[in-house]
């Protein structure tokens, strides 16, 4: 007699495959338009350099300038998941809200207990890709109702 084995329902969707990011041909393929990404976002926030530079891990001057003159140079992981984050709270708040509060809330102090009254800018720059998890998990649930 066989043993019964469950499984998973048959659907007609598949799981998306993971992009590896060690991957130089992946990060090449990324890197061009998640800059484009980037400083349009920066752009839209009104956020200074040394603050943009600090959401991509504390970036030096070099580097940041020459990927803001020159979009199409290669990223390392870390910059392309930062970016990921930043593109998808980018995309939460302009579904939450109008394009005015969206483009300022980044900016204005916060009363969410995740923030203590500080704005989720601070809160990015100092916790980094865990502090960039929340805040895009914080809206995400807001947007599903939560």
């Amino acid at each position: 007699m066989a043993a019964f084995r469950p499984s998973y329902p048959v659907t007609r969707y598949e799981p998306v495959a993971v992009v590896d990011l060690t991957s130089r041909e992946e990060r090449e393929r990324l890197s061009p338009a998640a800059l484009k990404a980037f400083f349009n976002i920066i752009e839209r926030w009104n956020i200074r350099d040394p603050d943009a530079r600090a959401l991509l891990g504390g970036v030096s001057n070099g580097p940041y300038y020459k990927w803001k003159k020159d979009p199409s140079r290669l990223l390392d992981a870390d910059a392309l998941t930062r970016i990921s984050y930043l593109v998808g709270i980018f995309k939460a708040l302009n579904t939450l809200y109008g394009e005015t509060l969206a483009d300022q809330w980044i900016t204005l102090p916060n009363a969410n207990r995740v923030f203590s009254g500080q704005p989720p800018l601070a809160y990015l720059k100092t916790g980094g890709v865990p502090a960039m998890q929340t805040v895009r998990r914080l809206l995400d649930a807001r947007r599903g109702g939560l």
